[in-house]
């Protein structure tokens, strides 16, 4: 009997130990996922919505860590040398959604790349150049021309809209 309680001890040692490894590999910090967006997981959760701003998302992963829910963004490429703005803001969006669907403010979000994470600070400045940008993209919903808005060729390469756009960089 007591081969067997040794044997269950030590699997379960093994799953922690290979569970510890995955969550690392991810770019996961310590603590609890509460939220998923990657089937890997399980089931896929309905998005946080906040009506004030018709605004929509659905984060990678939430982390519930002492207290505080992180939003974790997983870019599947390698990390630049600083986190693209879209991407920052994309994470913001997630920090707003989360004070707002759970009641707790994050300080900061984790973008994480295939090489590289970055924790990017919540901060006030941070939320109002969102709000701005925000208002600033519903505004162009109305207008008949919009200009390009970056100067990288690689995402001109992706665009959907590439064969019909007079600002295209490729």
């Amino acid at each position: 009997m007591s081969y067997i309680i040794l044997f269950l001890f030590l699997l379960a040692l093994i799953i922690l130990w290979q569970s510890n490894r995955q969550q690392k590999a991810t770019g996961l910090p310590g603590g609890q996922v509460i939220y998923t967006d990657t089937r890997a997981w399980g089931k896929v959760e309905k998005p946080l919505f906040y009506a004030a701003l018709s605004l929509t998302g659905k984060p990678d992963y939430l982390i519930q860590k002492d207290g505080q829910i992180i939003p974790v963004e997983v870019k599947s490429g390698l990390a630049p040398e600083e986190p693209y703005d879209s991407h920052i803001f994309q994470l913001a969006s997630y920090c707003l959604l989360v004070e707002k669907n759970y009641g707790k403010r994050p300080p900061y979000g984790i973008i994480h790349y295939e090489n590289k994470d970055f924790s990017i600070r919540y901060t006030k400045e941070l939320e109002s150049a969102l709000i701005e940008l925000l208002a600033d993209m519903r505004e162009d919903d109305f207008k008949k021309n919009v200009s390009r808005s970056h100067e990288q060729v690689s995402r001109c390469k992706r665009c959907g809209y590439q064969n019909v756009c007079d600002e295209s960089l490729v």
